[in-house]
C-alpha cells in the first residue's frame, strides 16, 4: 500500500498545476493531492472521480514536472477513502468581544504587510489579519534575510528570519488599515504596534484606533530588532510589559493583546504583568531565538549577510510542540483566568490549528506555512475543520476551546503502574532491523531478529514505544491495552 501522505509530501504543489490542466475530464488532481498533503484525505476524493481515474492512462502523471519522478497520482487516488460530507458547522467565534467569521488569521509578518496581500487573503477566506507591526522606527533590512532547515527529505521543517517590523511609513500603514476596514467590514483587522518609549506606545495606540483597527496587539516579542529596548527585550521584562500595556489600554477603547516571547523560561510571569495592566488577551508564541547551523566549509550561518549572520527568530512546523507547551501553561494559569488566547507557532493544517484550540485558543495565527504554501491553505483549514466537526457532531467551534486541557496533568499524576506493549505485524515487517538497533542501543534490548522478522521479548520490554517511532514500515503499533507492570527482579 502506498503511503499517500508521504507521496503527497513529494508533490511540489505547483501553481496552475499541469496535472490538472491536462485532465481530459476536467477533474482537479492537483487539488486532491494538496488535500492529502494537508491532512484532508477524507475530502480529497471530491475533486476527482476515483473510478474514472483508475481507468485513465495517466495523462496527469505524464504532465507532472517533478524534478525526480512523477507523483503517483492514480495510485494515490485509488487509496483515498470515500469522500465525507464537510457539513456546515459554525466556524465563527468571538475573540475579545469581536466577532470573527472563522478563527484563522494571518499573523503579524510579511504575509500581512500590504493592502493587496491582505485583500487577496480575505477574498480567499481568511477571517482576519494581524497587520505587520507598525512603529515610527523604519528598519533598514538585510539581504538575504531567510533560511531554512530540513531532515531526511523534508526540506522545510524549520525556518529562520531576520525580518523586522514594517518598513513602510507609519501613515502609509494607517491608510492601508483604514482602506481594508472600509472594503472588508466583516473581516477583523488587528494592528500590531511597537513603540520605542512611552509617548510612542500611546501615540501608536491612538492612531491605529482612529484608522479603524478592531484589536491592538502589542509586540513585546520580536527576537531580532536592531535597536535596544525593543521586541523581546521588553517581553522578558515584566515591569515594561506592565507599563506599556497600561499605557496602550489608557489610549484606546479597543481590546488589547500582549504578544509574548518564548525566549524565557516562564511565560506566565510577563503574561500576568500584562493582565494586571488590563490586557484582554495574550498572543503566543513569537519566534524563538536561534542559530540555524554552521557551514563546515565557509564557517558561515544561514542566512549569511556578507559572510556574517546573527541570532534571530526560528519558526515553522518544528516549533509547534514548544508553542503548544506555552499555550498550555498560559491556559492552566489561574491568574490569567478570563484572558483570551491567540495561538501561533508551526501551524500548517487544520489539525495543527485544532490542537491550539483544544488547549484553549479562540484565535489562530499563521505565517510560515503561508510563506511556504501560500494563502490557499485556508481552503484545507476550513474544510478540514468542518469535516472534523461534522464527524464529531460539533455545531460550533467554540465547543472545542480548551476541551483537551483536563487531559493534561502534571507528570507525577501519570499512571506508573501499568505498561502498554507494542504489537508487531509480521506481514508488514520488512526485516530491516531498525527497531532492533534502536532498542538495543537506546532501549531495553527487548527486540531480536529471527527468520528475517522482528520479535518482541516481552519480559524485557518496558513499553516505551521507541521501536514504533523508528519503524519505517508502520509494522509496529500501539495496542492501547494497559496491563499491570511486571515486578522487577
Amino acid at each position: 500500500m502506498l503511503k499517500i501522505r508521504e507521496e503527497a509530501a513529494r508533490c511540489m504543489l505547483c501553481g496552475n498545476a499541469k496535472c490538472t490542466l491536462v485532465c481530459p475530464k476536467g477533474y482537479d488532481p492537483a487539488r486532491a493531492v494538496r488535500a492529502v498533503r494537508f491532512e484532508n484525505e477524507n475530502i480529497a476524493g471530491s475533486f476527482v472521480d476515483t473510478a474514472v481515474c483508475a481507468q485513465c492512462d495517466g495523462v496527469c502523471e505524464k504532465a507532472c514536472i517533478h524534478y525526480d519522478r512523477p507523483i503517483r497520482i492514480r495510485k494515490m487516488l485509488a487509496e483515498l477513502p470515500e469522500p465525507t460530507e464537510t457539513g456546515d458547522p459554525d466556524l465563527s467565534i468571538e475573540f475579545c468581544g469581536v466577532r470573527c467569521e472563522n478563527p484563522f488569521f494571518l499573523s503579524s509578518s510579511i504575509v500581512a504587510g500590504d493592502y493587496d496581500m491582505i485583500a487577496r487573503a480575505f477574498d480567499m477566506g481568511w477571517g482576519g489579519a494581524v497587520f505587520k507591526t507598525i512603529g515610527f522606527l523604519i528598519p533598514d533590512e538585510v539581504s538575504p534575510r531567510f533560511g531554512a532547515i530540513g531532515k531526511e527529505g523534508t526540506p522545510f521543517i524549520g525556518f529562520k528570519n531576520l525580518e523586522q517590523i514594517s518598513d513602510h511609513e507609519t501613515q502609509y500603514n494607517l491608510d492601508v488599515i483604514k482602506r481594508l476596514k472600509a472594503e472588508y467590514p466583516t473581516k477583523v483587522i488587528v494592528a500590531s504596534i511597537m513603540g520605542q518609549n512611552d509617548e510612542e506606545w500611546v501615540q501608536l495606540s491612538k492612531l491605529v484606533t482612529e484608522a479603524g483597527a478592531d484589536i491592538i496587539e502589542c509586540n513585546f516579542s520580536c527576537p531580532h530588532m536592531s535597536g535596544n529596548g525593543l521586541g523581546s527585550d521588553v517581553g522578558q521584562n515584566p515591569e515594561l510589559v506592565n507599563r506599556y500595556t497600561e499605557l496602550v489600554k489608557g489610549a484606546t477603547h479597543l481590546p488589547v493583546l500582549a504578544k509574548m516571547t518564548p525566549n524565557i523560561g516562564n511565560m506566565e510571569i510577563p503574561a500576568i504583568a500584562a493582565a494586571e495592566a488590563g490586557a484582554d488577551g495574550i498572543a503566543a508564541i513569537n519566534t524563538i531565538k536561534s542559530i540555524l547551523g554552521i557551514d563546515a566549509e565557509t564557517l558561515e550561518s544561514s542566512p549569511s549577510v556578507g559572510g556574517k549572520c546573527s541570532v534571530s527568530g526560528y519558526s515553522g512546523k518544528a516549533v509547534k510542540p514548544i508553542a503548544l507547551r506555552f499555550i498550555h501553561d498560559l491556559a492552566k494559569c489561574g491568574r490569567l483566568s478570563g484572558l483570551e488566547l491567540s495561538g501561533m507557532g508551526g501551524i500548517e493544517t487544520w489539525h495543527d490549528a485544532l490542537e491550539f484550540i483544544l488547549l484553549g485558543c479562540r484565535n489562530i495565527q499563521v505565517t510560515t506555512a503561508v510563506m511556504q504554501y501560500g494563502y490557499r491553505i485556508i481552503d484545507d483549514m476550513t474544510a478540514g475543520m468542518k469535516a472534523y466537526m461534522t464527524a464529531h457532531g460539533i455545531k460550533s467551534i467554540s465547543e472545542l476551546v480548551g476541551a483537551a486541557l483536563p487531559k493534561m496533568v502534571p507528570a507525577d499524576m501519570l499512571d506508573r503502574s501499568t505498561v502498554v506493549y507494542p504489537s508487531f505485524d509480521s506481514g508488514k515487517c520488512l526485516g530491516c532491523g531498525r527497531c532492533s538497533i534502536s532498542c538495543s542501543d537506546a532501549g531495553h534490548q527487548a527486540i531480536v531478529m529471527k527468520d528475517g522478522k522482528a520479535r518482541l521479548q516481552a519480559a524485557k520490554c518496558v513499553g516505551c514505544h521507541l521501536c514504533m517511532l523508528v519503524c519505517p514500515a508502520g509494522a509496529i503499533v500501539n495496542r492501547n491495552k494497559r496491563v499491570t507492570k511486571p515486578k522487577r527482579g
